[in-house]
Order: structure tokens, then sequence, then C-alpha cells
């Protein structure tokens, strides 16, 4: 349990806790979002990028955030104090030292990422320019990096939490998540958004398939 003095001078330091959901691409971000914008949680989002065959039920993201890396002037970012905002993991190191943020960092199977990201790919006409075995090998230095770059910022607490627990079973999912944001959320708002029928790519089915070709 927080200590309320430090957490009263947390907030007296930074104001209210900016709320960061954060992974890698096709790791359930979105997937996470909707399940704090079902508990009430006001979402920092501007609907630029709407919902897809990729993602049915949203992105919620602020198209803003893409540009962290660049911008000099991030003060934007004290309007999402109080509030939830999408943040890849990549970009989180670019988030400025004013705020306090509370991260919630999706993890997934790291083959059914890529899988994932090969499909939406594929749907667009595009082709991926990295080999699997190589993205497979930045993704495990780049949490790494994360892990490290949090423990070094006094201003970041994060949890990290993964895809498959949303689904089997949702529940202690939803208390793990509601207990780092403070306890006060309905878990059961949170389980009755999430959508077993999304969980596609899954890694046993990528491991018949592979073992059928």
């Amino acid at each position: 349990m927080a200590n309320p003095l430090s957490s009263f001078l947390r907030r007296r330091k930074y104001g209210d806790d900016v709320i960061v959901v954060s992974g890698l691409p096709r790791s359930g971000t979105s997937m996470m979002m909707k399940m704090l914008d079902a508990t009430g949680l006001p979402i920092m989002t501007d609907h630029e990028r709407t919902a897809d065959e990729d993602n049915p039920k949203g992105y919620f993201e602020y198209e803003r955030v893409k540009d962290l890396h660049d911008e000099t002037d991030k003060s934007w970012v004290r309007e999402a104090r109080g509030r939830v905002l999408k943040v890849i993991s990549h970009l989180l190191g670019d988030l400025p030292d004013e705020n306090f943020y509370r991260v919630i960092l999706m993890r997934r199977d790291f083959d059914e990422i890529i899988a994932s990201q090969n499909k939406m790919l594929d749907s667009r006409g595009e082709e991926n320019p990295i080999a699997d075995a190589e993205a497979k090998e930045a993704y495990i230095r780049h949490l790494v990096d994360v892990r490290f770059m949090v423990r070094k910022r006094p201003n970041f607490e994060m949890i990290e939490v993964h895809f498959t627990q949303a689904l089997e079973p949702p529940r202690t999912f939803a208390t793990e998540v509601n207990a780092f944001l403070g306890g006060t959320l309905d878990t059961d708002e949170m389980i009755s958004v999430v959508d077993p029928e999304l969980y596609r790519n899954r890694k046993a089915d990528l491991a018949k398939a592979s073992g059928s070709s």
C-alpha cells in the first residue's frame, strides 16, 4: 500500500499521475485502454485513428504521442495528468520529467506479436523489412532497456501484465491492474469488455500451422 505522506508529496510536486498504457505494437495496449475506459477513467485520445479490421474495438490513441522523440516542447503532456495516455514502449524514455507516470506495460509472447504485425502489414499490402528472428532479438533487448530506464527515473512506476492473463482468467488480471492504480476501479466493468474472440495469432495455433506447412 502506498505511503499517504509520499503520495501527498508526489502529487504536490507532479500533480495527478499520468496513467500510461504501454507496450510493443500488437501487445494488447488497445484492449487495456478499453478496459480502463470502461471504468470511467478519462482517456486522452483525439480519435484520429479509428477502429479497423486489425483493432475492431478502436485504438484509443493520441496522435501527438508519435512526435515525442522529436518535439522540444512537451508541455502538452501535462494535459494527461489524471488521465490515461497510450504510449508505445519505444517512446517511454521521451516522456518529460515534469510528470509522474504510472505505467502499465503490456507483455505478449514475441512470436505472437510478430505474427500479428506481419498479418497487419500483409492486409495493407506491405512487407516487414525486418526478419522475424532479428525483430524478436531486438524486442528482447528493448524490454531490458525499458526496465532499466524505469528504475533510473524516480517519476516512473511500472507494472508488467501479460496479454493472455486478461483472457485466461481476466479477474486476476483486472484485480492486479486495479491494485496498481489505487484499488478504486470497478473490476467487473473492466472484465465485461474483454473479448476472447480478439485473441488471434495464438502461439499454439502458430505452432500447428508451422507443423502442417
